[in-house]
């Protein structure tokens, strides 16, 4: 039973910061939610996110293929539909399991 409770409240403090980082206070965040596509964390600031938080739960990101799953910031190919880079989506869960495991890679996320 604590380690479900202890579970709960790892989520809960990883979901105050990724608030606190995207500025979204009023969307429900669940293990399902995407960084991107929900959140519209994007480009720098989906790296920053990621730098933090691998600093503040000790997880390496060294193997993480970053371009797979979060756009550049936007340039202008985007503006006039030429970029046709098509990315993974990325759950809020997966960076608990990043937590869990100490690393954010393929295997870890498929997992």
């Amino acid at each position: 039973m604590s380690n479900n409770i202890e579970a709960e409240n790892r989520f809960a403090e990883l979901v105050a910061f990724i608030r606190n980082k995207a500025g979204e206070h009023e969307m429900p965040i669940t293990r399902e939610t995407l960084i991107e596509d929900d959140l519209g964390v994007t480009g720098d600031d989906a790296a920053e996110l990621l730098i933090e938080l691998s600093k503040k739960y000790n997880f390496d990101i060294a193997k993480f293929k970053f371009r797979n799953y979060f756009y550049d910031e936007p340039s202008i190919l985007d503006v006039i539909g030429i970029n046709n880079r098509k990315v993974k989506p990325f759950a809020v869960g997966y960076l608990e399991k990043a937590i869990i495991a100490g690393r954010l890679d393929e295997e870890v996320i498929n997992s």
